[in-house]
């Protein structure tokens, strides 16, 4: 007896998506039963597309007016309200990025159900498919051998009993017992059809899946990268890198409006299948299966009786007379006839494959295998799936917020960036706090370099080309520095303050030039007087 059935109860959202006016290019109501071959059902989901279309355009029309308004509106260049600026741009540059993590979170989450949902239903069709497959294999493999088999047997046996009239009549009996098992085999209902459709229809699920989540992958992944190189150029204050992503984050936000609209078609559609799924399966299976054996498959319970029963009975008490016949035979007439073994042995065995076939059959056959496949793939569909759906329209949304805010940002960021650019242009190139000033010069460092006191002694015939920078001011004797100019040829010294004057000695000199600054030291010391 089949157990109690196992209720499908449509989820919360089911039933909220299912009650979405269902509305034509006309504005005319249509009725939300799921029908995807019916043109005004398919005008209703287009529909539902082109809100989404007039979401974007509102958005595109909100963006363009607010980059009018800030491109042509005056900048106060005062210090505070620079520092408003920039502290404005940052925190854009914040949330954005915290919208942008918040979506792709959300959209992998959504992501992962929706495709657990989809192969959950490959899987549960992959197994009705097997049984169905396996039904008709086991009908085709016991009408073989009732028909071939059997009856080669029972024509050589016919040959041999031939004599005896009470044997012949019991293969008679045989013979008859195989054609009622015959004709209830070719009573059951042949599956090929059904087999063939839902093949198809778990390819197209399995290849439309896998790039659905393969595109959505590659989606989250832009949107991470389109926001890591805003924060890039923000930090970097490079326009070049700031142009690229306000042209990358217009092509997302489209992208995120396009699967909004694909998501919420998608899910109102689906939605509209599970709140009557048994409905459209019996529509769409009428003119292959009974009605009789769908319902039953479907509203597998106690009060649903099998209409495999009478088949299944007959072709077991078939079975069991034919058995009992042939054990007659075997007992009795194997004595006088030795040469029927051979057959009276092969119908046995024959016969007991079949009972084995039978209970395969009986198994098969059996509502709570394909009952529970069906609710298996209702699951799959009507709760992941849709449930996924929905995470993924969430995301859709929560990126065109977090691009439409860093579009916000990017001209003012870019005004910012002018705008400090002109108040260093303003600078002297000499200030060393300028920041151009400090850039040009790590980009071009000086070629000629001042030479210490041991350039200045090593190379004397190349000071000539050497120009002196600027004096600086120092309270020592000329005498000191003229006598430093005597020793190093005519040449000044360039230090702040003389070495002679301080009573020290150069750091170091060659030993050609001891004698001669030893007798400017002693000539120099002469000059003072020491008390005595």
């Amino acid at each position: 007896m089949p157990a109690a059935r196992v209720e499908y109860i449509a989820p919360w959202w089911v039933v909220w998506l299912h009650s979405v006016p269902h509305l034509g290019l006309r504005l005319q109501p249509v009725d939300s039963t799921f029908r995807p071959g019916d043109p005004s059902y398919q005008e209703s989901l287009l529909f539902l597309g082109l809100l989404a279309a007039v979401g974007l355009g509102l958005n595109l029309a909100f963006l363009a007016t607010y980059l009018v308004c800030t491109c042509c509106c005056q900048q106060d260049h005062g210090v505070q309200s620079k520092q408003r600026g920039s502290c404005c741009i940052t925190w854009m540059a914040v949330v954005a990025g915290l919208f942008c993590c918040a979506a792709v979170g959300v959209g992998f989450y959504g992501n992962s159900e929706t495709n657990d949902g989809m192969y959950q239903l490959i899987y549960s069709l992959d197994n009705a498919n097997h049984t169905f497959s396996g039904i008709d294999e086991l009908v085709s493999e016991n009408t073989h051998k009732m028909k071939e088999e059997l009856e080669q047997h029972l024509d050589r046996l016919s040959e041999i009993f031939a004599a005896r009239g009470d044997h012949i009549q019991t293969l008679k009996f045989v013979q008859q017992m195989a054609g009622n098992i015959i004709v209830q085999l070719s009573g059951l209902p042949v599956w090929t059809e059904v087999t063939t459709k839902l093949t198809e229809i778990s390819d197209q699920t399995s290849f439309v899946e896998h790039y659905r989540w393969l595109s959505y992958l590659l989606l989250f992944i832009l949107d991470l990268l389109i926001c890591l190189v805003t924060c890039l150029g923000l930090a970097k204050r490079s326009r070049c890198l700031l142009a690229s992503t306000l042209c990358c984050g217009v092509l997302t936000l489209l992208l995120s409006w396009a699967s909004l609209a694909a998501d919420t078609a998608a899910a109102v559609s689906t939605s509209d299948f599970c709140m009557a799924p048994d409905a459209f399966i019996l529509n769409a299976t009428q003119d292959q299966i009974s009605t009789e054996v769908i319902r039953y498959y479907l509203h597998c319970g106690q009060s649903v009786s099998s209409p495999f029963q009478q088949t299944l009975t007959i072709f077991q008490r078939s079975l069991s007379a034919m058995q009992i016949q042939i054990t007659g035979l075997l007992q009795f007439a194997l004595p006088l006839f030795p040469t029927a073994e051979m057959d009276l042995l092969g119908i046995q065995l024959l016969l007991n494959s079949s009972e084995t076939s039978l209970h395969q059959l009986m198994a098969m056959l059996d509502c709570r295998g394909l009952h529970k496949d069906y609710l298996d793939a209702l699951t799959g569909v009507c709760y992941d799936g849709i449930e996924g759906l929905l995470f993924l329209g969430l995301f859709s949304m929560l990126a065109a917020l977090a691009f439409s805010t860093l579009i916000c940002a990017g001209p003012r960021a870019w005004k910012h960036f002018a705008t400090r650019d002109r108040a260093y242009d303003d600078m002297d190139d000499d200030d060393p706090f300028n920041p151009q000033a400090r850039r040009i010069a790590a980009h071009n460092p000086p070629r000629g370099q001042l030479h210490s006191f041991c350039s200045y002694s090593s190379g004397l015939g190349s000071q000539s080309s050497l120009h002196p920078p600027a004096q600086t001011i120092s309270n020592a004797p000329v005498s000191e520095y003229m006598n430093q100019a005597m020793l190093f040829g005519g040449n000044p010294r360039y230090e702040n303050l003389p070495l002679i004057g301080r009573g020290s000695p150069p750091p170091t000199y060659s030993p050609s030039m001891r004698p001669t600054y030893m007798s400017v030291a002693d000539e120099h010391l002469r000059h003072y007087e020491f008390p005595s």
